[in-house]
């Protein structure tokens, strides 16, 4: 790191989600029981999907990591916000805002490489159930997922490699709850339009990608599903109306924040709160109260507490 460069600024200031200090404390609270339900309702399918041998599968497996990327998206930046409701002076050094930036994105793409995989995954099932334990084995299944996080690593780190070339020598107040990369941006002491517009194009490449496989998927999935007996296509629909609800409600923030910014501050500070927040609040409750396998394991699950005692 060149020191000309970074010695200048070694800390930036969050505004955080509002600047009223009469407000602090309701939403303190109200985070701080959000990330708790996240936490604790991604440890326990987490917890099911390991311990239970009807939920060791191909699908569930995926799911089980796609709990555990959640875990990482919120305490990235949650933890810090909640604890920022209490301080007066909301800094984060520069190498802490760094680190923001690198595990939002490398999270952030390998849960989207991730939903593109959980599709195929719901395509072989559907469109070649024969086969289907020959083509998703735990080899593949873990290739896979190697394939996300390794995504996302690289897409990650090239965000950290350009902005620890910035010069940043002046402003250091952001407007945000964390430090994101477009807002770090326009701090740097020279002309960021051009570089910004490549940062999104590169965002924008991995989003619309990844957003276009999984509208070709499910689309193939859903006329597949449409064709076949209604047995077995209810259960099928209903799986994927849980895979397409996280995947809208994960990527239309995404969209907004990253390929078409609005600009309306407010606005950006809730959708990054959404996929930051709500997303992996919303993920374990889609997954489990829409399914009736993670219903009947949680059964199994409490059963093997409560069953000893019944028989005394």
């Amino acid at each position: 790191m060149d020191g000309g460069n970074q010695s200048v600024v070694s800390e930036f200031i969050l505004w955080g989600l509002t600047n009223s200090k009469n407000i602090q404390v309701l939403p303190f609270v109200i985070f701080l029981t959000l990330y708790l339900l996240i936490m604790c309702g991604n440890t326990v399918i987490l917890t099911l999907i390991t311990t239970d041998p009807h939920l060791h599968s191909p699908m569930y497996f995926l799911l089980a990591n796609l709990s555990f990327i959640d875990m990482w998206l919120s305490s990235n930046t949650t933890p810090k916000m909640i604890t920022d409701f209490l301080r007066e002076n909301k800094t984060i050094s520069f190498a802490g805002c760094i680190s923001q930036i690198f595990f939002a994105h490398c999270v952030a793409g390998a849960e989207m490489v991730l939903l593109v995989v959980m599709a195929y995954d719901r395509y072989v099932a559907i469109c070649k159930p024969l086969h289907y334990f020959t083509i998703m084995n735990l080899k593949r299944c873990t290739g896979l997922v190697l394939i996300c996080w390794t995504t996302g690593f690289i897409h990650g780190i090239s965000y950290i490699a350009v902005i620890v070339q910035l010069p940043f020598c002046g402003p250091k107040e952001i407007d945000s709850f964390f430090c994101d990369m477009p807002l770090v941006i326009k701090l740097a002491c020279m002309d960021y339009h051009d570089l910004n517009t490549l940062m999104n194009a590169e965002c924008g490449v991995v989003i619309i990608t990844c957003f276009t496989l999984l509208l070709i998927s499910y689309m193939y999935i859903l006329i597949t599903v449409h064709q076949s007996s209604k047995a077995g296509a209810s259960k099928a629909l209903s799986t994927c109306t849980a895979h397409i609800t996280v995947v809208m409600i994960f990527f239309v923030p995404c969209l907004f924040i990253y390929v078409w910014p609005l600009s309306i501050t407010w606005l950006d500070k809730f959708l990054a709160m959404f996929y930051s927040v709500f997303t992996p609040l919303l993920n374990p409750a889609i997954y489990t109260l829409r399914n009736k396998e993670m219903k009947n394991a949680m059964i199994r699950f409490i059963g093997k507490f409560l069953g000893p005692k019944e028989n005394f």
